[in-house]
This record gives C-alpha cells, structure tokens and sequence, in this order.
C-alpha cells in the first residue's frame, strides 16, 4: 500500500537493513548504501515521490521509493527491498506489481532501476516485469 510521509523514515530504515543483511551486496555495501541513501533523499526533495510499503503486524518488512517523473534517472528507488526473513514468499513481486501498476496509473509507459549485474532482483525478479538490462557508464569527478 502507498504509505504517508509519516512512514518514509521507517521505510527508509528498512532498506537500509535489508541491504545490510543481505550477503550478496556484502562487497560493495557502502557504495550500494550511499547510492542508495542519496537517491531516497534526492526523491523526498520532489513532490512526485510516492512510497509503497508491507507491514506485517506494525512492522515494515517490504518497500520502495518510487518517482513518479518519466524524466528522473531511475523511478525504482531503490527497487523492491524485503526484509531477509521474508524473502522467498513473493513480496518482492508483490511489491514490484504494486509498483509498476502505480506508475502505469501515473501515466508512465517505462521505468529504471539500478541494481548489480547478476543479483537476484536481476536475475529472477525484472524479468518477470520484461526488465531488461542496460550498461549505465559512471560518471567521473575530476
């Protein structure tokens, strides 16, 4: 369900953590979390942010920012992220219809993520959505 701005913090706070546990993202996890961390902040800035959360009791265990604007770099802030203890039970689709499906209803027609090659959002769960790969080149600071 789309959750109030009252729950971004919380949100937040739970893609923090299910990157922190997950160990696929153990080599690179403070990159993945400041890239993270700046995009969610980047999209509270914008009027066009919504945010889909699952509760199980009180609890966020699932969520994702989304910017609702075809001309941000990436709509799937960060993507689908669920809690390590409740993964494997079809949230992350769950979360990622809900999410493609209140973009649609915006009026978008495509939408990015960013995600590391091979993970298994990228290997499983886009391409049940026809999520297709696309190299991004870093931009360098001099």
């Amino acid at each position: 369900r789309i959750v109030g701005a009252e729950d971004y913090e919380e949100t937040g706070k739970m893609i923090g953590r299910s990157f922190a546990l997950d160990p696929n993202w153990n080599s690179a996890l403070h990159e993945a979390n400041a890239i993270v961390e700046n995009a969610i902040a980047r999209s509270l800035s914008s009027a066009t942010t919504a945010c889909l959360a699952l509760r199980h009791g009180s609890r966020i265990i699932a969520g994702t920012f989304l910017a609702v604007d075809p001309n941000a770099s990436e709509q799937l802030i960060p993507g689908p992220c669920v809690l390590m203890e409740y993964r494997n039970r079809g949230l992350g689709t769950l979360l990622l219809a809900a999410a493609m499906q209140h973009l649609r209803d915006a009026g978008l027609r495509r939408a990015c993520a960013i995600t590391r090659h091979g993970s298994p959002v990228a290997r499983f769960l886009y391409p049940k959505f026809d999520g297709r790969p696309s190299p991004i080149v870093p931009l360098l600071a001099a």
